[in-house]
């Protein structure tokens, strides 16, 4: 959510000088990891073997940066439609965060894989033989199956945008936002608050039955017990009748988990309450994808609970990319930002072979402009979001991100 700041000039430079603290931090904390274990010769034990040594030609196409350490960036660039418009947003977010990072010893190659399998075993095979060592990208589950084979085979990790978790093994990375984590941080967080009685109303779609399951999972470990879990289609009829099977329950029920966009959402949750569920009574949980700030201003949210990734970060990134491009980031513009800016800290501060797996599978994680996140053995990842409160149409945070995991998870 924006806030107000002094000059555009003052909160650039607080930004910058906020984004190079965090990536010494977070370079500090997995280097303390490194000193207090003991890890196998570089690879980490299974997943991706070693890079085989390999000839390697000039880089081609659109390069960002100057360094002597080689990453690609594989996307959409000529997939049309919303996919072409978000890797232009991702291939921005890059070159901001080597403008943010001074001296980043990185060059950035920007691959386009058309949104394909075939494009994006092409992009990766192409990137592998110009030396990359790290392939951030694609932006999609069907490119990302086209990449993991070149990259497995030459021992390149993958940092994948994408939150199919069917993609994600040991060495292919998920940096995006995951359902799972999203549930996982407002279940916890509402039954810590003495909500221990859900219903959920959730689309009937691939999302939907992700966060399903995930809700009932994370309901199981908190102590919480699902009442009644509806699925509705996008047609008002449908939405009135499952909101109406929601209101019935009355007072058995203390909150209701409506993750869907919010302008959803709020249709959702003006349906229950018109059907008579009492809102004084019952609290309203979303998901991340309540956090846009048109959806923030219905009055059918006011008093919501949702998870997001750390307001202050992800604000002095908002500024300094409209400052830069001027226009407003896409959702997911700053995952580039975010793993473009990762990698150059594991450069500087990891020493060789920055990438590799025990670096990339630090315990401690990473702190960056999103906030707290580590990747999982098995490819996919977990993050420290805050909780947020819909009030007067913004977002204000309740219970804040946490700045490092749990000892001991």
């Amino acid at each position: 959510m924006p806030r107000n700041a002094p000059s555009l000039a003052a909160s650039t430079l607080v930004g910058r000088r906020r984004f190079l603290s965090v990536a010494l931090a977070g370079a500090s904390t997995l280097t303390l990891a490194a000193c207090g274990s003991t890890f196998p010769g570089g690879g980490g034990g299974g997943g991706f073997a070693e890079p085989t040594p390999s000839s390697t030609s000039a880089a081609s196409g659109d390069v960002i940066g100057t360094g002597s350490v080689r990453i690609a960036l594989v996307l959409p660039k000529s997939a049309g439609g919303q996919s072409a418009q978000i890797a232009g947003q991702l291939r921005n977010a890059a070159e901001l965060a080597l403008k943010d990072f001074p001296g980043a010893d990185v060059q950035i190659t920007v691959k386009d894989d058309a949104g394909t399998t075939e494009g994006g075993q092409r992009a990766a095979s192409e990137a592998i033989s110009e030396g990359a060592q790290l392939i951030i990208g694609p932006l999609n589950a069907v490119s990302a199956r086209g990449v993991a084979g070149p990259a497995r085979s030459a021992g390149v990790p993958v940092v994948t945008f994408t939150t199919d978790t069917t993609v994600a093994s040991r060495g292919v990375y998920l940096i995006g936002f995951l359902p799972a984590v999203d549930v996982e941080r407002i279940v916890s967080y509402a039954a810590s608050q003495n909500r221990k009685s859900m219903a959920a109303v959730v689309p009937d779609d691939a999302y939907g039955m992700v966060v399903e399951a995930a809700f009932r999972e994370q309901a199981a470990r908190s102590g919480v017990r699902v009442i009644a879990v509806e699925r509705y289609k996008g047609d008002p009829a449908d939405i009135q009748a499952k909101a109406a099977a929601v209101a019935k329950l009355g007072a058995s029920i203390d909150s209701v988990f409506v993750p869907d966009t919010g302008a959803n959402a709020a249709q959702v949750i003006q349906a229950m309450v018109s059907a008579g569920l009492d809102r004084s009574r019952v609290k309203f949980l979303g998901s991340g994808r309540w956090g846009d700030s048109a959806s923030l201003a219905s009055p059918a949210l006011a008093g919501g609970w949702f998870p997001a990734v750390d307001p202050q970060g992800a604000d002095g990134f908002k500024s300094r990319y409209q400052a830069s491009f001027g226009q407003a980031p896409g959702p997911l513009a700053i995952l580039g930002y975010e793993a473009v800016f990762l990698a150059a800290g594991l450069v500087r501060n990891a020493g060789p072979k920055p990438f590799r797996e025990d670096v990339l599978l630090s315990r401690n994680g990473f702190l960056g402009v999103t906030g707290l996140f580590r990747f999982k053995a098995d490819g996919t990842s977990e993050r420290g979001l805050a909780v947020m409160e819909v009030s007067g149409g913004v977002a204000k945070a309740i219970s804040p991100a946490p700045k490092q995991f749990a000892p001991g998870t």
